[in-house]
């Protein structure tokens, strides 16, 4: 089975379905943003590159932003894996093409070697005025817990993050898997609350990265929760 869903055929099926259900989503809902002057002097200007981090269960939802990033020359950043493949075909459906990066276990020099050149190659990217939009706990969480990757590629490129809270009304929410994916029906309600420009200095040590981290996950949570609210979900 395992097999059946990651050949070609499948994956470019399901590629396409996510695709037109995230432009269905995106034309039909009735979309607000709270905050989005924070991130307009970005998008005006071609030599300031950008990333942007909303959380994995939110993929559903994603193109709610996509008005603001198609002023830009942006890019994904998505997962090698099976699923990360059909989410790379949605997005480039939608002109946002994927970079594709995983982490590595200790000991994988393979892997580690094609992590370390994607995590330039979106470096680069960023510091040429690009745009990149991350789910940084994804692909396998924990949820709403950002990883390091994106902090890394804002310290190298000295560009600013940018954090989106994404929700919609009525949705379901499926708690049976690991992110809490939230799938929204179409002509409702939704909010993208937008946070920054935030900066990992140049300097910053592991101890700073790892405040960081904690600090901007509450942050992007607290984002998501008040876009939560403002479409009238009950937190959970």
């Amino acid at each position: 089975m395992k097999a059946f869903l990651r050949s070609d055929g499948v994956q470019a099926v399901l590629g396409w379905m996510l695709g037109a259900y995230l432009r269905l989503i995106l034309h039909t809902v009735r979309w607000r943003h709270e905050n989005v002057a924070c991130v307009e002097p970005v998008l005006a200007d071609d030599t300031r590159g950008a990333i942007a981090l909303f959380w994995h269960g939110r993929i559903p939802l994603c193109l709610a932003t996509a008005p603001q990033w198609w002023r830009k020359r942006t890019r994904a950043l998505i997962s090698p894996s099976a699923d990360g493949e059909f989410i790379a075909r949605a997005l480039a459906m939608s002109g946002f093409p994927a970079i594709r990066v995983s982490s590595a276990k200790p000991g994988d020099t393979a892997k580690m070697r094609q992590a370390v050149a994607a995590i330039r190659e979106a470096t680069n990217w960023v510091k040429g005025g690009g745009a990149l939009v991350v789910t940084p706990d994804g692909p396998r969480g924990p949820n709403e817990v950002i990883a390091p990757g994106s902090l890394q590629i804002a310290r190298r490129s000295g560009q600013a993050v940018f954090l989106m809270g994404v929700a919609a009304s009525p949705a379901a929410q499926m708690a049976s898997t690991w992110d809490k994916v939230m799938w929204a029906a179409p002509f409702g309600r939704g909010v993208v609350v937008w946070d920054g420009p935030l900066f990992v200095p140049p300097d910053a040590d592991e101890a700073e990265l790892s405040r960081l981290l904690k600090a901007w996950s509450d942050r992007l949570s607290a984002a998501t929760r008040r876009a939560e609210t403002l479409v009238g979900r009950r937190a959970d």
